[in-house]
């Protein structure tokens, strides 16, 4: 099997171009290790789509399957042009949470960056839960993915190891959720740190930015229509929030190497 490394800011994935074999949660699991493995924060399947350009299937690095990935989509898209799966700088993706659009930034030969329509985020109103005996409050948001994101004083301090895994599996999220937290650091500027579902902390999380800027545009601490810089300990991502709550999101894409794997 051959796969290519990519990452988006970190948040790095094992790329293969076809469909996806009957043992992607061990073969996810195995080759995402850091150590025994490939090191990943999973694996990314570009499929035939009936309805697409390409079809998006994504793993995370505990085998379990995603229904978006926001750096992961960006990397498709550099993917599919540079090897010349596609000649289209503006292109449709299928994933899990609907078709994505995708505008390919074009330099070389090469893509350098991609903005991803995201489709609209939903935004409940804040909520309370108890975790490790701390009242948290967060606010939920859709982004195709379920995200809680939670704003604190300094993310750079916030008790992700302690706090992520105890909320990504609360009973108030029956399916698992993608925890954010994240403090305002300028004018439509934020940080933000994330535990991932499935994946623990990762370096970036596309999804989790746009979330974020959502629920900060929600609270007044952001404005729409506006670029959002959302850091993050990868990089920086720019989100724009629409009037009707569509979501724009603009970041680079890279190429690590490329791999083969040979059965045991």
């Amino acid at each position: 099997m051959h796969f290519t490394k990519m990452h988006g800011l970190g948040n790095d994935y094992l790329y293969v171009y076809g469909e996806v074999p009957d043992n992607i949660a061990e073969l996810s699991t195995r080759l995402s290790e850091r150590h025994f493995g490939a090191g990943s924060d999973g694996m990314i399947y570009i499929c035939h789509s009936n309805i697409a350009d390409f079809k998006m299937r994504i793993f995370n690095a505990d085998g379990s399957e995603a229904m978006m990935c926001g750096n992961g989509i960006r990397c498709v898209g550099k993917y599919v042009y540079d090897k010349g799966y596609t000649d289209k700088t503006h292109l449709e993706i299928e994933t899990l949470s609907g078709i994505k659009y995708l505008d390919l930034n074009v330099s070389c030969g090469k893509v350098r960056s991609v903005s991803v329509n995201m489709g609209k985020a939903e935004a409940g109103e804040q909520s309370r839960i108890n975790v490790c005996e701390k009242d948290i409050t967060y606010m939920p948001v859709s982004v195709g993915n379920p995200h809680a994101v939670i704003f604190v004083d300094d993310a750079e301090k916030a008790p992700l190891y302690e706090l992520g895994p105890k909320i990504e599996k609360h009973d108030a999220f029956p399916g698992g959720v993608n925890v954010e937290f994240v403090s305002l650091v300028g004018e439509n500027e934020l940080r933000m740190r994330v535990w991932e579902r499935g994946s623990g902390v990762t370096m970036a999380c596309g999804t989790g930015a746009c979330a974020s800027a959502m629920a900060a545009v929600k609270l007044g601490l952001c404005d729409n229509n506006a670029p959002v810089a959302v850091h993050l300990d990868g990089g920086t991502l720019k989100i724009k929030i629409e009037d009707d709550n569509t979501v724009i999101m603009t970041g680079p894409a890279a190429t690590v190497y490329e791999g083969e794997v040979e059965d045991d």
